[in-house]
């Protein structure tokens, strides 16, 4: 019976858990099987595999059953993520539903998850902008929140190595702010939007527009194809799942990629409840889940563990994650565990029309969504009243007026006799937000969920910084279309609750003080040397520019740290 009890123990260990399967746990999984490392993956939800496990992706409009459109039952039974932009008929079974995974809520926040192997990789907008040492500096600058560990030349050899491997397509614009990439031919502006962007190069000193960098691959490399991954086919159904593997996801690139070097075991269904701490061995021996289906508690065990649960629900794993060393949750020394929560402002809105162009019309799709505005304020000194800055989208349209009227072939006379109106222009907003101590996540202190997991109570909001930036977003865009001959400009705010941005980031951030930090310049915890954390809860600060892509140079790099240090016997 003790040989049993060894055997199963001996099956459950292995060298690397990675917790989480989407962004940065397929990037923790390949790196450290690629390094040797036998690893266990553990996923909360389902399995989804890649060509497999993409029900809609191939579907015309008319073979959905509501034409693409969420039942009213089902919307006002997910109120929450009935907000999300990308949920609709096509893409809903990659969504949590609201019943299924409460949240404490003391403040209005719209938490929107995906809970499957891959996560939101699946969902999300394949945006990929390296930070600068204006983000990583930012602040040092201005004094709020504690000063980054790292600087962009820490990451960059690591942004180059994600990017070779992801694919991601871009032009080389050459500005300080916004550092160029290993980039594959860029998605060229339509006639618009490459007329604004000259524009505003002639126009305005240090402000830009540029064709969007996005993961999506417009001329593979052989690394691509050797993923089994295609051309990108520019039909804009991504958030389906993509057959030909043409945008970056973990479900078509970093997770099978880790499987097939055969170190790789994959588990769904597996929610952790805590990482086990040996207070003896002074350090993190293994991870306790739930089996979903079963609900029975297993144990695995591990040299290093990398914490990729998604911002939020990895400082859930690590605030469960008590001990008589750690009471208030594993490494928190410092008591900032779940605090310095920030995210980003989509909340403003531009549009206006445009009636020169007419010889032109759009034709093809371009799954990068248009143009890129980097951040212009606040960048080489304080200009504003607000701290930080912000970027925007900008992008411009033709729509067509059909006439309906009739019937048979009259009205197919009338549908073909389509007139295109005037160009439509658009831009949003994408706000830093500061991170403070008042926007923090904690543990609900007497409800849990159906695995006797405790709820996250979720309190954050936006503050005063928050609406100068957009009144300024608002000013300046205003400014730059109407010098720019736009018409009818119309700007609004949507009053959006915080997270519907799904850019959530914070909570056990990186610092070189372990008195306020939760982790040290290799994304590893302070007081607990084998836990690293590389997704968006590391971060001291949010930019303003989309996250993932710093999330994979960082867990990439870390990886590498922490098979040095196991090679070092430090591990």
């Amino acid at each position: 019976m003790a040989n049993l009890n060894i055997d199963s123990v001996k099956s459950r260990t292995f060298d690397a858990i990675v917790i989480g399967s989407g962004m940065s746990g397929g990037w923790a999984a390949k790196e450290l099987t690629g390094k040797g490392l036998k690893t266990l993956v553990l996923e909360r939800g389902r399995d989804v595999k890649h060509l497999k496990d993409y029900p809609t992706t191939n579907l015309y409009p008319w073979e959905f059953p509501h034409h693409g459109v969420i039942p009213t039952e089902v919307q006002e039974a997910n109120p929450i993520v009935n907000r999300c932009y990308a949920f609709g008929e096509d893409a809903a079974h990659f969504f949590v539903k609201d019943k299924e995974h409460p949240y404490v809520q003391e403040k209005p926040f719209d938490w929107i998850r995906g809970y499957q192997v891959g996560g939101k990789s699946l969902l999300w907008a394949r945006q990929t902008q390296r930070w600068s040492d204006f983000d990583f500096e930012g602040p040092a600058r201005d004094g709020f929140a504690v000063d980054w560990p790292i600087r962009y030349s820490d990451l960059a050899p690591w942004y180059s190595y994600v990017e070779k491997f992801a694919g991601i397509s871009g032009n080389r614009d050459g500005i300080a702010e916004l550092p160029d990439g290993e980039f594959l031919p860029a998605f060229p502006l339509n006639a618009v939007e490459d007329y604004f962007s000259k524009h505003v190069k002639k126009s305005y000193q240090n402000r830009h527009v540029i064709s969007a960098r996005c993961a999506h691959l417009s001329k593979p490399n052989p690394i691509h194809l050797e993923q089994g991954r295609g051309q990108c086919q520019e039909r804009n159904l991504c958030q389906r799942g993509c057959p030909f593997g043409g945008y970056f996801s973990a479900n078509s690139s970093t997770i099978p990629w880790a499987l097939k070097s055969g170190l790789c075991t994959l588990r769904p269904f597996s929610v952790v409840e805590s990482i086990i701490y040996d207070e003896k061995l002074g350090k993190a021996t293994g991870v306790r889940i739930i089996d979903t289906n079963t609900k029975q508690a297993i144990e695995y065990f591990a040299d290093v563990i990398f914490v990729n649960a998604a911002a939020l629900n990895t400082n859930l794993v690590l605030l469960n994650s008590t001990s008589n060393r750690f009471p208030n949750g594993l490494g928190n020394d410092s008591g900032v565990l779940g605090k310095y929560v920030a995210f980003h402002n989509y909340s403003a809105h531009i549009s206006a029309e445009y009636d020169g162009f007419k010889e032109w019309t759009t034709d093809g799709r371009n799954p990068a969504g248009g143009g890129y505005i980097p951040r212009f304020r606040n960048v080489y000194k304080q200009e504003t009243n607000f701290l930080r800055g912000y970027a925007a989208g900008f992008s411009a349209y033709r729509r067509g007026t059909d006439n309906s009227d009739g019937i048979g072939q009259t009205l197919k006379d009338n549908l073909a006799k389509k007139e295109l109106g005037n160009w439509g222009v658009g831009s949003h907003m994408m706000g830093e937000t500061i991170p403070k101590e008042s926007n923090y996540v904690t543990l609900d202190k007497s409800q849990k969920d159906q695995w006797g997991v405790p709820l996250l109570k979720i309190s954050v909001d936006y503050d005063d910084n928050d609406e100068k930036m957009k009144k300024d977003y608002i000013e300046q865009m205003t400014e730059m279309f109407t010098s720019a001959g736009f018409k009818n400009i119309r700007a609004e705010s949507d009053h959006r609750a915080p997270g519907l941005d799904i850019h959530e980031m914070g909570g056990v951030r990186m610092g070189n003080d372990p008195k306020t930090s939760m982790l040290d310049k290799w994304n590893r915890l302070h007081a607990c040397k084998n836990v690293y954390v590389t997704d968006g809860a590391s971060m001291t600060s949010t930019s303003c520019q989309n996250p993932s892509l710093t999330y994979m140079a960082m867990t990439a790099r870390s990886v590498d740290h922490a098979v040095s240090e196991m090679k070092k016997g430090n591990i």
